[in-house]
This record gives structure tokens, C-alpha cells and sequence, in this order.
């Protein structure tokens, strides 16, 4: 879908893209074969041109960062050509506040999860290390929440790649609500007890832990956060193909 995107060009905007679209324009190839793109002036076409070779150049030579001109609403486009290269993260805090931290953070690659907990093995210099393994990250609601929460407490700790919000990608296919909401309307099953927890219990069973040391709480902690990061790709694989329908049927 990337190599259909012309959002991140200078100047170009939904409307414009959807204008190329209509006349049978659907790639950067095919943009810079085509003469004349009704719209657009012949010597901004050449600069277009440029900014497409350009484009095509980052793209293969793996760099994803160049493409964080894309507007956040539409980095779900980088999805299926770094679908191999992505991360799918989630953490959870010990609240909001300025004091409160990162006590666990999960990470799957799609092949294995790794989860790192607060004073057991979390570690930031190979939490580090991982992730300048990866092109793109998938959160849910990582945007407004995850993201900034990392940024502010540990503002080294993440690549400068692009952030697939797939809380605001499920929106524009009808999927609202949370994730554990999201994932019943799909048919996504969890362990009983993990099922029925909320935001509020995670919490809670890390105040649980923390205060009795007993490994019940934090395996259903740690549980609950391999879920997410588990069930973050069956959704994205989902949404990126159902917003490459609506592409198609533009």
C-alpha cells in the first residue's frame, strides 16, 4: 500500500491522492510514467518525480523514518511492506503520574513474545538494543499512550520509526471501543480470568505483587501483556487488509 501513497509529497493532501487514484494512477511507477496527472503542473510533476525516486530509494533501502511525513492516521500504509521488520508493543505503568514508570513491557515479533518486568529483567540498554531491530512499531492506542509515556520517562530508549495506532485504524473499520471489546467482536479468545480483567486490575495485580511477592499475580500480569501484544497482529492483519479494500474501492 505504501508504494500507492502519495501523502507524505509536499503539498499533497486526501483529495489530491484521490484524484491520482481516479485516473488510473494506483503507484509511484505509474505516476512518474504518466505525462500529465490532471491537477497537478507540469514542473510541480517533476518535482513529484524526484520525491518519488526518492521515496522508492528509503523504501528498499529499509528506512521507514523517512516516511514519518506520512500524516499518524495513515502509518498503517507502511504495514505491509515492513509487516516482517515490525514490533507489536504494549507496556503497562504503575499509574499517570510524573512518579509512576514502566512495569512491564511486552514485545512480539511474530514469531516470540519477550516481556521485561520492573526490578526482576528489566533491562533498557538491551530493551534498546531489540528495538533498533524493528522498522515499525503496532500499538493499540500507542499514539496518545504508550509513545509519549516512553518518550517522557526514557526519551533515548525508542528507534525514530514510525507508530501503526491500530486504536485509530480499527475506528475507520468499525471496530470501536478497547481492545478486549475489539477482540470479542472478532472472535479473539483469552485465558477466562485474563478475559474478564480491565485496565484498572493490571494495576492492581502489580500492587498485589509488589506487595505480597506472590508469582500468581505476576504471572497473570505478565499474561495479560503477552495477550495484547499477542492479538495486535491478528488485528493489524485484519485492518491493513480491510483498509486496502476501501483503498481499492475508492
Amino acid at each position: 500500500m505504501i508504494q500507492k501513497s502519495f501523502l507524505f509529497l509536499d503539498g499533497i493532501k486526501d483529495k489530491t491522492e484521490h484524484n491520482i487514484w481516479k485516473q488510473g494512477i494506483d503507484s509511484w511507477d505509474s505516476f512518474m510514467e504518466t505525462d500529465r496527472v490532471k491537477g497537478i503542473g507540469k514542473l510541480r510533476k517533476g518535482y513529484y518525480n524526484r520525491q518519488l525516486r526518492k521515496a522508492r530509494s528509503e523504501l528498499y533501502r529499509l528506512n521507514s523514518e523517512y516516511f514519518l511525513r506520512l500524516p499518524q492516521s495513515e502509518m498503517w500504509r507502511l504495514y505491509g511492506f515492513f509487516r516482517d521488520e515490525c514490533v507489536f508493543l504494549d507496556i503497562e505503568t504503575s499509574g499517570v503520574e510524573k512518579s509512576d514508570d514502566i512495569t512491564v513491557i511486552g514485545l512480539y515479533n511474530g514469531l516470540e513474545t519477550k516481556t521485561m518486568i520492573k526490578g526482576i529483567n528489566m533491562d533498557f540498554y538491551k530493551l534498546k538494543r531489540e528495538l533498533m531491530k524493528y522498522k515499525l512499531i503496532v500499538t493499540f492506542n500507542g499514539s496518545t499512550f504508550d509513545v509519549p509515556f516512553i518518550k517522557k520517562r526514557y526519551p533515548k530508549l525508542l528507534p525514530n520509526i514510525p507508530n501503526f495506532d491500530l486504536r485509530v485504524a480499527c475506528s475507520r473499520v468499525g471496530l470501536t471501543g478497547g481492545l478486549k471489546e475489539i477482540e470479542r467482536n472478532m472472535g479473539i479468545k483469552r485465558n477466562k480470568v485474563i478475559e474478564k480483567m480491565y485496565g484498572g486490575d493490571v494495576l492492581l495485580l502489580w500492587r498485589m505483587f509488589r506487595a505480597s511477592g506472590d508469582d500468581y499475580y505476576l504471572r497473570l500480569l505478565v499474561e495479560y501483556n503477552e495477550d495484547d501484544v499477542f492479538n495486535l497482529k491478528k488485528i493489524a492483519d485484519y485492518v491493513y487488509e480491510r483498509l486496502c479494500q476501501r483503498v481499492e474501492l475508492s
